[in-house]
């Protein structure tokens, strides 16, 4: 199952746009299948990152994969043909750097987060005590 759909893609790029960045044979009409491994491609990258903390494919799409496989997507159809704007640069750079934090366990995938926050397991654990110091003045004394 996708995590976006061509309507999401369409919903961001206008027609026109979508087709000139699709439409290698000078058809006039967009390419869906061109549009559908552009969501594939965008996919397969967002659960190589969310796949070390959860089961992927995801079964239920919380809204900010959504968001960012479109934005994913969206980059990968300018990279056949075009660089594309700061915008959409920042957008693709926002989304990889967020998919970097869910793997790291720093950042949940908010309220649609099938599995609930990530485990706290890697943290550092704080203690309220003072353990017996190993190293003092008086065991470095002959160093």
């Amino acid at each position: 199952m996708a995590y976006c759909t061509i309507d999401d893609i369409k919903n961001q790029l206008d027609e026109v746009r979508l087709i000139q960045l699709t439409d290698d044979e000078n058809t006039g009409a967009v390419v869906e299948a061109r549009v559908t491994r552009a969501i594939a491609d965008a996919d397969e990258e967002i659960d190589g990152y969310v796949g070390s903390r959860h089961a992927v494919p995801l079964a239920t799409v919380p809204a900010i994969i959504r968001k960012f496989s479109v934005d994913i997507a969206i980059h990968n159809l300018y990279a056949r043909r075009e660089k594309s704007s700061e915008t959409r640069e920042a957008r693709y750079k926002n989304a990889i750097r967020f998919l970097k934090q869910v793997a790291l366990g720093k950042i949940s995938l908010g309220a649609d987060d099938p599995e609930g926050s990530p485990p706290t397991s890697d943290a550092p654990e704080l203690s309220s005590g003072n353990p017996t110091r190993v190293f003092d003045r008086t065991s470095m004394k002959d160093f």
